[in-house]
């Protein structure tokens, strides 16, 4: 009886402690993500958008396939193999080409990452159906996350002149990101990341070879688009996947994807700096109060673990 009550005496203090690595990981995450949008932005001012992709998941595919056997890592066979496979049609083909697709056709990079902002609503709709539960403290976390999203980019609703089918494609990209959250934090997590990625990003080359070929496979090769695509792959779909990897790995889907709130304002910050996107008072308000619902949303998790 003292053995056990020592256990539970330690497991609090290791707890708190835990907490901590998983908070770095989150902001790392959620600040190598937002990069996406500006470095999207230049890429495709030289490239044609699904050709882009192509090229980014292709050379991602080829780097975690080399680390993967350097490192001599299991891959994931049968039933495994598949699952990755679905998680990179869903979170990768799905998500990005629809986003690419809608930017290039004139759609604010704000106004997309507010749609993907949405992410955490969706993921946990999406997850409640397969029994993950959703507690009042989650979903006030959410309608704050949901109020400081629409705040923060309200002043570029009405940007850009693209198409209506092209705000259809981000309804479709935040299916795809809900969707492949959800489906890889149930079946894509117990594989060694260096090879699960690799499988990810070679089924999203493949999805979207034949879609690049029909564009006509179109790049500029210039000193910016190597640069633009070399940040793509390295920094977005090598670092900020892998981190969502670990934080899936450890996480329910529905904390992991309410870091999506934070997205937006900060890829407005990171817009104001490196487009020239204005910064507004309302931006930074927003920036709080998602920051604030992010806060309840994951809180309750560690909450029950310290517990």
């Amino acid at each position: 009886m003292t053995m056990k009550l020592e256990v539970i005496a330690l497991q609090a203090p290791l707890a708190r402690r835990a907490a901590l690595p998983a908070g770095v990981l989150g902001a790392a995450f959620v600040l190598l993500w937002c990069t996406g949008y500006p470095a999207a932005k230049f890429g495709l001012a030289h490239a044609a958008p699904l050709t882009l992709l192509v090229l980014r998941f292709g050379v991602a595919a080829a780097l975690l396939a080399v680390l993967a056997l350097g490192a001599r890592v299991p891959w994931p066979r049968g039933r495994a193999a598949w699952h990755s496979m679905v998680t990179g049609a869903l979170s990768l083909a799905l998500q990005f080409g629809a986003l690419y697709v809608a930017v290039a056709l004139g759609v604010n990079v704000g106004l997309a990452a507010l749609v993907i902002g949405m992410t955490p609503i969706a993921t946990a709709l999406i997850a409640r159906m397969f029994g993950e539960p959703l507690s009042a403290r989650q979903g006030l976390g959410f309608a704050f996350g949901i109020a400081g999203v629409a705040l923060a980019i309200a002043d570029r609703l009405g940007a850009g002149s693209a198409p209506w089918f092209a705000y259809a494609l981000l309804l479709l990209g935040l299916a795809g990101i809900a969707a492949g959250t959800v489906y890889q934090k149930r079946f894509a997590v117990d594989v060694d990341p260096r090879a699960g990625l690799a499988i990810q990003q070679a089924s999203a080359t493949a999805l979207l070879l034949p879609f690049a070929l029909h564009e006509g496979f179109r790049f500029d090769a210039t000193p910016a688009f190597a640069a633009s695509l070399a940040w793509l792959v390295v920094v977005n779909s090598l670092a900020a996947f892998a981190l969502m990897f670990v934080l899936l790995r450890h996480g329910a889907a529905s904390r992991v994807a309410a870091l999506f709130f934070l997205m937006p304002p900060v890829t407005a910050i990171m817009n104001f700096f490196v487009l020239g996107d204005p910064l507004t008072a309302a931006k930074m308000a927003g920036f709080a109060l998602a920051a604030s619902g992010v806060w309840l949303a994951t809180r309750e998790g560690v909450r029950t673990a310290s517990s």
